[in-house]
């Protein structure tokens, strides 16, 4: 029962209910009700408030909140999360004429009705249609499955490395609502966090291509709830055999369903000459990708007959050096792919070897006109043609990608006919084309205008056009999970140059949230720099990787040694503009960890060697963090004054993020000031611009300004609705500092509202979110405020005491304040 094992864990936590109530934030009476077993229906967001009261580890915590879900369905309303949990859709398209594979498709809707343990795993040689099997299946029962699907292809039979179940489980938990600072470092951590995240859930989670156990074993779902379908040429057995899954053992395909399938896709002319369709089928070794590759031949060749083309196929698989005595399968697969080749008009079958040393899951038709040097028309024609030949898979959004079998067959093709210098010509021209379509983007957004962007070398192909900065958003959002690859194939493929450009230009973007994988990207371009004994280059890789350890609120990773090591490096090759950007991240880093006179001075002295050296983007940035460290100091003229200054800088620029924020710490400074309708002004202007500049990460905190100016002016409600939707994009982005932030906000207007409850539950949890010490105070100054409007100044005073030693250890000005709270109590 979930009321004795928060009893439980109090007790051995050594806590009274007071005790337990103060580090919550949930009222005494609440916590007697939960162990009375009177709550019946307990929040989520209790829930979690106790777990990490208690210390739970991951195991336990996985305990605690099934226990809650057997207790109850959950479904009253959350009182932390400010937005509902998301409802991933990743399937694939459906398999466009479906055939045969009954008796299957009736074992998997069995297994879903019945069991505790659904698990199947669809085992087969390659080209026999596992995944086309369990993607048509899901598709069939959707409605089975509210909260969503989730889907992978691990890459087991690739002709590179397969996904890494840690890689996986990061993008899984990012789907499922997890922010990326929530998401632990070590593999088991992040299989527990995961499991957490789909207890209770009824879900499908489709595992494709898998080569052996230990890459399905950490994805596996913790409750009976879940449906999973892992596909294999392994039979797998240790999942059959420990883990209770249903194998399903796919043979190639009968006589009948053969001829269902060739009747779809040819027509009338398997009905015109059934002996001929039969010799095709054997000739394919009745293997479904092997009969639809044959079928698209006859179909655009319609006036060959079928006898002929069977002829010519058997001439074509007498001759194929592959084919084994003993009727190895995949043989017949090579034969059929070859014969379709043949017939392929050269551009497009060198195209297709080419395709092949793309290291991404996917490409659009611009990386393919790099990867065969040939224009942009030319690229979509032979797309085109390849996707008629069932050669290449288009995917959602007009993307393209190809079957591991086809992928590989396209490799052997390019290692034996192209050269080695055409296939590093191709590769270099593909890196080439996705350092211009990322520069472009970056720029399109106003990220380059800071001069750390480079600009690419030698010749490159067409890159898309970005008319507007949501275009080039979509862009780098559609390509990011193959960008992640390209760069950490060009680190291992002997272009360390490449790998470094790219980072370099993706740096702000990766800023704006996406930090796990800015953290491996920029870790490539670290180990490059080192192999290229470039020290600049690896400086601002340093800088990179610490400016996202504190996005990701991770003290434990100690970003200020990142920092401090590319300062060392800067100032040993003379190099004063990095070295102010060293500085400034320092600066940045103290002012995040509460050392604001530290801060200020590691600013002032970046200032000084931008304005020596003429940088004024390093100016505008130098400036712009240096009025923050003013503020957080209670320098509240000089602070407006600082930011002012950046402002004009930035505005000269033109670079509209840096001139959004700048509006937007420009309005927090006057909200301090007392000045809340100019503060509002100032946060509505850096809403306005920081949408209209396509940067994501500004918009939260602009939202985020403009609820608090809000809540100010004796408007709470709007205030609400606003916060919600800053806290809904910092959780997106696991920005731990700004989620801290707009908690306190909501609490403030929550009690605001005449809510205490609710607004001592938002600071309590604020605490447990970030180790920025202001908000600390904050949350523990508006816990005080909470509990003392529900009459209990016994748990004010201890909040207020909190929030004083908090106050005084960083010189916050605020700190008389908090005294006076104190004194109204009789402390």
């Amino acid at each position: 029962m979930f009321s004795a094992q928060v009893r439980a864990y109090r007790l051995r936590g050594g806590m009274s209910q007071e005790d337990l109530a103060a580090s919550t934030g949930v009222s005494v009476r609440s916590i007697r009700n939960l162990e009375s077993g009177r709550i019946t229906n307990p929040r989520p967001g209790t829930v979690r408030l106790l777990a990490d009261a208690f210390g739970l580890q991951e195991t336990e915590r996985d305990r605690f909140y099934q226990s809650a879900l057997d207790q109850s369905a959950l479904d009253a309303e959350p009182v932390s999360p400010a937005r509902p949990r998301p409802v991933p859709a990743q399937l694939p398209a459906d398999v466009a004429g479906f055939v045969g594979r009954e008796d299957q498709l009736r074992r998997l809707t069995a297994l879903l009705d019945g069991g505790e343990q659904r698990v199947a795993a669809i085992a087969g040689t390659a080209g026999v249609g596992k995944s086309a099997l369990a993607v048509h299946w899901a598709h069939r029962t959707l409605d089975r499955f509210p909260d969503g699907q989730l889907y992978v292809n691990l890459r087991g039979y690739d002709v590179g490395p397969p996904a890494a179940p840690g890689e996986v489980l990061a993008r899984f938990l990012g789907a499922l609502g997890t922010a990326d600072a929530d998401i632990p470092a070590d593999l088991d951590e992040r299989a527990a966090r995961y499991r957490t995240a789909l207890a209770g859930r009824r879900m499908l989670i489709v595992l494709d291509n898998a080569a052996v156990v230990e890459h399905v074993r950490p994805l596996l779902p913790g409750t009976g709830s879940c449906m999973v379908l892992v596909t294999s040429r392994d039979s797998l057995a240790g999942l059959v055999a420990v883990h209770g899954a249903e194998r399903l053992d796919l043979d190639l395909f009968p006589d009948g369903d053969a001829a269902a399938l060739l009747r779809r896709l040819i027509g009338t002319r398997v009905d015109d000459d059934p002996d001929a369709a039969a010799a095709l089928a054997d000739q394919c070794a009745h293997l479904p990708l092997a009969l639809r590759v044959a079928a698209e031949l006859t179909v655009a060749r319609p006036t060959t007959t079928l006898a002929e083309l069977v002829a010519e196929l058997a001439d074509q698989q007498r001759r194929w050096d592959l084919l084994n005595a003993d009727g190895d399968p995949r043989a017949a697969v090579a034969a059929v792919f070859s014969w379709s080749i043949r017939h392929l008009p050269a551009e497009a079958a060198r195209a297709f070897r080419l395709l092949g040393l793309h290291p991404g899951p996917d490409f659009d038709a611009y990386a393919a006109a790099a990867l065969a040097g040939i224009g942009l028309a030319d690229a979509r024609r032979v797309l085109d043609r390849l996707v008629r030949a069932h050669l290449v898979q288009l995917t959602r959004g007009g993307r393209a990608t190809m079957h591991d079998l086809l992928r590989a067959y396209a490799v052997s093709l390019a290692a034996a006919e192209e050269p080695l210098p055409e296939r590093l010509s191709a590769a270099t021209r593909l890196a080439d084309h996705y350092l211009a379509a990322t520069v472009a983007a970056t720029e399109r957004l106003g990220y380059g205008r800071e001069g750390t962007a480079p600009e690419p070398a030698g010749p490159v192909t067409v890159v898309p056009d970005f008319p507007d900065p949501s275009a080039a958003l979509r862009w780098l959002d559609a390509a990011r999970a193959g960008l992640v690859q390209v760069i950490a194939h060009t680190a291992g493929h002997g272009m360390p140059t490449h790998t470094v450009r790219l980072a370099t230009a993706l740096y702000r973007y990766l800023e704006g949230g996406h930090y796990l994988d800015g953290l491996t990207i920029h870790g490539h371009a670290r180990d490059a720099a080192r192999q290229l004994g470039d020290p600049a280059a690896e400086a601002h890789a340093l800088l990179a990787i610490g400016a996202l350890k504190i996005r990701l609120g991770r003290p434990e990773t100690a970003p200020t040694a990142d920092m401090a090591e590319a300062l060392v490096l800067y100032r040993r090759t003379g190099d004063r503009i990095g070295e102010g950007r060293a500085l400034t991240n320092l600066g940045v880093a103290e002012d995040h960890l509460g050392r604001y006179a530290a801060a200020a001075e590691r600013l002032e002295q970046a200032l000084v060697l931008y304005r020596a050296t003429g940088h004024r983007h390093g100016e505008a940035i130098a400036l712009h963090n240096l009025g923050v460290a003013e503020r957080h100091l209670g320098h509240y003229p000089a602070a407006i004054d600082r930011l002012e200054q950046a402002l004009a800088v930035y505005r000269q620029l033109g670079y509209p993020p840096g001139e959004g924020m700048t509006l937007h710490n420009i309005g927090l400074a006057e909200e301090r000031r007392g000045r809340f309708a100019t503060a509002a002004e100032h946060q509505q202007e850096a809403l306005t611009l920081l949408r209209q500049a396509g940067y994501p990460r500004g918009e939260a905190w602009a939202l985020y300004g403009l609820g608090t100016a809000r809540t100010r002016l004796g408007a709470p409600e709007e205030a609400t609705a606003l916060l919600h939707r800053a806290l809904a994009l910092f959780q997106e982005f696991g920005e731990r500092d700004g989620e801290a932030r707009a908690q306190n906000g909501l609490g403030e207007a929550a009690l605001a509202l005449g809510l205490p409850e609710e607004a001592a539950a938002r600071h309590a949890a604020v605490p447990a979110l970030t180790a920025v010490p202001d908000q600390r105070a904050r949350a523990y100054v508006g816990l005080g405020h909470a509990h003392r409007a529900l009459g209990d100044p016994g748990l004010a005073r201890e909040a207020y005491r909190k929030a004083l030693i908090l106050h005084t250890e960083i010189g916050l000005p605020e700190t008389g304040a908090v005294h006076a709270h104190l004194a109204a109590l009789g402390d």
